[in-house]
């Protein structure tokens, strides 16, 4: 990995990112990558399990392109995503998480 691109670039990034730590916790946790079009300074992450979504997790555009190639970034990033997978898969009851 490396860091920097551009902001189309690093949005693709962070929405594979995103997708590979959500679905180790269930492969039917979905990802959406909001991206802020006009300012282009942040990006909000959010995690759909059935009809349930997470919290949106805001990151700081010019953070994520500079840190992508950081190991420990991407780590203590990929911990807040299976932490908020975990989060959206139990909220949505046992019932439904025995399914996935």
């Amino acid at each position: 990995m490396f860091s920097g691109g551009d902001y189309q670039e690093v949005a693709r990034w962070l929405r594979l990112f995103a997708t590979s730590h959500a679905k180790r916790e269930s492969p039917r946790v979905e990802t959406v990558v909001e991206e802020d079009d006009a300012q282009r300074a942040v990006y909000r992450v959010r995690l759909i399990h059935g009809d349930r979504s997470s919290p949106a997790l805001e990151l700081d555009a010019a953070d994520v392109g500079t840190n992508r190639g950081s190991l420990e970034w991407c780590s203590r990033l990929a911990t807040r995503i299976r932490d908020l997978a975990r989060q959206v898969v139990d909220s949505d009851g046992a019932g439904n998480r025995a399914a996935s």
